[in-house]
């Protein structure tokens, strides 16, 4: 259904431009393809906005990946170094029931 009505639409502005006058489908040519070139700008536009923006998330990721990778080796060496404080409380605490 939707087929036809396009077609029968393209029909008619065909049949609109033939009754017209050669000024008149030259303005109308003129239109189109600046309509077209306009329609092209903007999608090449969008286009690169959409690859910026994919490049940025991407550098944004990896960020977060190094963050993250250097707070995880912050905390391992924090819980290492409160398990040997404790340890070494643990021992102290020993010694001094044996006296």
């Amino acid at each position: 259904m939707r087929k036809i009505v396009l077609a029968a639409a393209a029909g008619l502005g065909l049949l609109t431009l033939a009754a017209c006058s050669e000024k008149t489908q030259d303005a109308a040519s003129a239109t189109a393809t600046s309509a077209a070139d306009d329609l092209s700008a903007s999608a090449s536009d969008a286009a690169d906005a959409a690859g910026e923006a994919a490049g940025d998330a991407s550098e944004a990721a990896a960020d977060a990946g190094v963050a993250a990778k250097d707070a995880g080796a912050k905390a391992a060496d924090a819980a290492g170094d409160a398990a040997a404080a404790a340890s070494d409380a643990a021992a102290d605490a020993e010694a001094e029931l044996k006296k």
